[in-house]
């Protein structure tokens, strides 16, 4: 271990794992250390034996489940925009053929106690019966407005600068009514409140034009897809990427103590008595707690069912979006449900989450708007934790730290932290214009 490394990444997380892929791709010397002695940290996938012990403190799980092995349950449940930047870096590095995708088959939104398909282009608004007759039609020009729009074409712009001109601007010019708004601004552009209105509309347009050109990209019921065995795939992905271009990986190190000079720089990482120098550290929260503080709690509850979410059309794999309003919240609450479609449980059994940013210190009475939506439920886990945003100046201690990840069941905010550490870390933004056409051979619908 006595040697000296461009960067050492400390946590097997997938933001920790894609980055030690990008940087090891550039040409960095990278060591990779996490103190579990499984790949994933808190992005982990578990079966039913670590479940158990994870969250009943015994080995045995009843027999009625089914197979252990058969279960892969994510411990940060998140579909995978299809056109997004997830699906973008994966191509970028060339790692989608170490992984095989299904497309999710359902993207729906709760309103006034009911689920709803959400409609996500003009033909679909039509056949909405979340809207009336006359709000569906406003609802079709607005929607055709965003497919139209082209940043470099003025005339699409409709004299309308959605540099300055606010969400909440954009919206009233079409007359669209609250509850449509709502859908729009939380199932299709993803804000999980509501300060998007009152910020400038390009944001919002552009989230609304990649959730359509996503759902446009296999013709399934929704624009996400999903990895085959669960999202645990997606950290070992990256790490066979590292390791392909250089990069050294060591599980189980325990106490894993960054060393700093004098003047407060990172200089290197002590493990079990042995130190390993660098240039620049990256990590988790978990690894420096001293630069980071809490910004919030995220809580969740994991459901084993033995059917799919009631008024979905039986889909096998679906996110159901409750917007903050519907619920009197200050967020949204997210449903995540996956199934043995998507070989992460066993044959007719289900795979249910139900997540929320924390608002009180009770989460299974918080969560329940959402899990009385799931029908009879097998097993119920509930677990809560902190999260954590860096407070450390970079360029005086060359640490690199990541931000916990939200309760959202997408990963768009996930791959944004990545991006912006990369560019920190490296002073070279990403280039991702790749050829997207490549992503659909890699997803099965």
């Amino acid at each position: 271990m006595d040697e000296e490394y461009d960067v050492i990444v400390l946590g097997t997380g997938l933001k920790e794992c894609i980055l030690s892929g990008l940087l090891s791709v550039d040409g960095l010397k990278v060591l990779h250390m996490d103190r579990n002695d499984y790949y994933g940290g808190e992005s982990s996938s578990l079966n039913l034996t670590q479940l158990w012990k994870r969250f009943r403190g015994s080995d045995t799980p009843q027999e009625n489940l089914g197979a252990i092995r058969e279960y892969n349950v994510d411990m940060i449940p998140k579909f995978i925009m299809a056109n997004g930047l997830l699906v973008q870096t994966l191509i970028h590095t060339d790692v989608t053929k170490y992984l095989n995708f299904k497309a999710v088959d359902g993207s729906f939104v709760y309103n006034k106690g009911k689920i709803y398909k959400v409609p996500a282009t003009d033909v679909e608004a039509l056949k909405s019966p979340l809207m009336g007759l006359f709000e569906k039609r406003r609802a079709r020009k607005f929607f055709i407005y965003v497919q139209d729009y082209d940043e470099k074409d003025p005339k699409s712009h409709e004299g309308l600068d959605l540099s300055k001109v606010t969400a909440r601007e954009i919206i009233s010019k079409y007359g669209l009514e609250d509850d449509t708004i709502d859908f729009i601004g939380h199932a299709l552009a993803l804000h999980n409140d509501d300060d998007y209105l009152d910020q400038p509309a390009i944001d919002f347009v552009k989230r609304i034009k990649l959730y359509a050109e996503s759902l446009a990209r296999f013709q399934g019921g929704s624009p996400y897809i999903y990895p085959l065995y669960g999202l645990g795939e997606l950290p070992q992905a990256f790490a066979r990427l590292s390791a392909v271009y250089g990069g050294t990986y060591m599980l189980n190190k325990p106490e894993c103590k960054v060393e700093f000079d004098g003047s407060g720089k990172a200089i290197g990482v002590t493990s079990a008595g042995e130190t390993a120098k660098c240039k620049k550290v990256v990590c988790d929260p978990s690894y420096l707690s001293d630069k980071v503080k809490k910004v919030g709690k995220v809580a969740r509850a994991g459901c084993i069912m033995s059917h799919p979410i009631p008024d979905t059309n039986d889909a096998h794999s679906v996110q159901i979006i409750l917007p903050q309003k519907q619920l009197g919240r200050k967020s949204d609450m997210y449903l995540f449900c996956c199934s043995y479609a998507h070989n992460v449980a066993p044959k007719g059994k289900y795979i249910a989450f139900v997540s929320a940013e924390a608002e009180t210190d009770n989460p299974e009475e918080e969560l329940k708007p959402g899990i009385e939506l799931l029908g009879p439920i097998d097993e119920i886990f509930y677990h809560s934790y902190d999260t954590y945003v860096p407070t450390n100046k970079q360029e005086e201690d060359n640490c690199f730290i990541s931000g916990t990840y939200d309760a959202t069941t997408h990963f768009e905010s996930t791959v944004v932290d990545v991006l912006e550490m990369y560019t920190k870390i490296t002073g070279k933004t990403l280039d991702l214009s790749v050829d997207l056409s490549a992503a659909s051979a890699t997803a099965e619908k």
